[in-house]
């Protein structure tokens, strides 16, 4: 049986890593759907093409192969913000929304993370998670990972970039930031990823109980 488990949250906010448990545990798929929007602006960028092209992003989109997104190369700050931009294109968004479902359908199923699975992507998903924390405490863990990899960080550039992010994602026309209605939200600020896994966990197992999975 194909089940789907749909997580949604900000940036940082630790759905990622929750998804990639989640996924791990239950041996299913799991997409990281903000990839795919930054696999758009990467080909834009590399192609040396306009990030405000809203033909040139869709026909970038038509492109992307799901199962070949590397983690490593796209998640450089420069695509994230090229995502972000391009992700505001309807056609942008209709064309990987259909990529994600069939992602997604394939057998035993899948967990998606991202900004409208719930409530766009996966609306009949059995299990909706929506994951945040304060932007003081996403950022902090961001200039943590980044400083740890590049042995510095500019928490205040950071959280001013996390902050314009959350408005654009909230604020946009088409399939804006916000959870679902039915979706259990998790709140991370004073949580570790644990204690997250835990949470998720028991509600992923609440319908299981009840035969939704």
């Amino acid at each position: 049986m194909t089940f789907f488990i749909a997580i949604d949250g900000p940036a940082a906010s630790g759905k990622g890593t929750l998804a990639r448990r989640l996924a791990a545990h239950y041996g299913i798929a799991h997409l990281d759907t903000g990839l795919t929007y930054r696999a758009v602006g990467h080909a834009l960028l590399q192609a040396g093409l306009p990030l405000d092209n809203d033909a040139l992003a869709a026909e970038a989109a038509q492109n992307i192969d799901l199962s070949a997104l590397d983690r490593d190369i796209l998640a450089a700050h420069e695509y994230g913000e090229a995502a972000s931009r391009v992700a505001v294109m309807p056609a942008v968004r209709r064309i990987l929304v259909d990529k994600q479902r069939a992602f997604a359908a394939r057998p035993p199923g899948a967990v998606l993370d991202g900004r409208d699975i719930g409530t766009v992507v996966l609306p009949s998903a059995p299990v909706k998670l929506y994951v945040t924390a304060s932007p003081q405490t996403r950022a902090r863990r961001r200039s943590d990972e980044i400083a740890g990899k590049l042995g510095r960080s500019d928490y205040e550039t950071i959280l001013a970039d996390i902050e314009r992010r959350d408005a654009r994602d909230m604020s946009r026309e088409d399939s804006p930031l916000r959870p679902a209605p039915d979706a259990h939200l998790i709140e991370t600020t004073d949580m570790d990823i644990e204690a997250a896994f835990r949470a998720a966990l028991a509600f992923v197992e609440k319908a299981r109980a009840a035969g939704a999975l």
